[in-house]
């Protein structure tokens, strides 16, 4: 059965983009899952049935691990048997309708803006590939949009002039989002003096192209993004999340009220934009612990 692995792991990799430590976590606990199966005398994944994977997780719990590890596996088995389903290598996925435990939110890993600069300062702008790059990242942070919106844009979604373009989200719905004076600049450039270069055909209308002259895929930003992270040498598993994590995190932290960068993520319910005022708020604690004259003081005995 863990032959079925290896290719679903390069499924994961190609078509969602996720991080070298997450497609790991997910072999191991696939791994584990299909060793603990097969010592139950379970040889074929058509065997394979509900109470096996409750079984399975509740081992797991016994042996004390956190309720976060308990959650990633269930979710690396709901995924697992998805694909399987989707490939027509099972009928019928014993993981579907199965309760997934509360995922436990975690404060988004973010950049500095000294690295954000690092970043977006990699690129060689003297050439049409790097000019694209610096526009892309450019326009990564400074709007937040996710990648799939970055590549899914269209020459004629772009207003350089007044500084707005047309994004279109996963769910269908449009937003306008502003852009800042360097973003602007960096992509009139790549529009006016580099996309031609990567063009192939007139009629292509995708704003970001690859060396082929079509439609830059998510895959392919990934892969850019990920080499400039490598060159600058920062310390983080950067993802394409981490700029818009950046982003909100930096927006909030220089006075934009919660509403308005929930409207710009795009996100349908503003707790899911909240999670950035954590990362904030513990930034004013250090902020106030460093500047404060009382909180540098040792205070005195009773």
């Amino acid at each position: 059965m863990k032959h079925h692995l290896a290719p679903y792991i390069r499924y994961m990799d190609v078509e969602k983009g996720l991080s070298k430590n997450t497609l790991e976590s997910y072999e191991r606990d696939l791994a584990q899952f299909l060793d603990f199966v097969q010592e139950r005398g379970i040889n074929l994944l058509e065997q394979i049935n509900r109470s096996h994977i409750i079984l399975f997780l509740g081992v797991v719990k016994q042996e004390g691990r956190t309720a976060a590890t308990v959650t990633r596996k269930t979710v690396s088995i709901r995924s697992f048997f998805q694909y399987l389903q989707r490939e027509s290598l099972v009928g019928q996925d014993p993981s579907l309708q199965m309760e997934t435990p509360k995922i436990v939110k975690t404060a988004p890993q973010v950049l500095t803006v000294e690295e954000v600069e690092l970043l977006l300062s990699a690129p060689v702008v003297s050439t049409a590939q790097g000019m694209r790059d610096k526009a892309m990242l450019e326009l990564l942070y400074g709007t937040g949009m996710k990648v799939s919106e970055i590549v899914s844009l269209d020459t004629q979604h772009i207003h350089t002039d007044l500084r707005y373009l047309h994004c279109m989200g996963a769910s269908g719905k449009e937003r306008i989002l502003p852009m800042n004076r360097v973003s602007a600049n960096y992509l009139d450039i790549y529009m006016k003096e580099s996309r031609d270069k990567l063009l192939k055909k007139k009629e292509e209308s995708a704003l970001f192209l690859n060396t082929l002259g079509s439609r830059l895929t998510r895959q392919g930003f990934w892969k850019i993004l990920k080499k400039y992270a490598k060159e600058t040498g920062i310390q983080m598993d950067i993802t394409p999340y981490t700029l818009r994590h950046s982003f909100a995190t930096h927006l909030l932290d220089n006075g934009a009220d919660l509403r308005s960068v929930q409207e710009m993520l795009g996100h349908s319910d503003i707790s899911t934009t909240q999670i950035y005022s954590t990362l904030v708020k513990k930034n004013l604690k250090e902020q106030y612990d460093d500047h404060h004259p009382r909180s540098m003081m040792t205070p005195p005995p009773l």
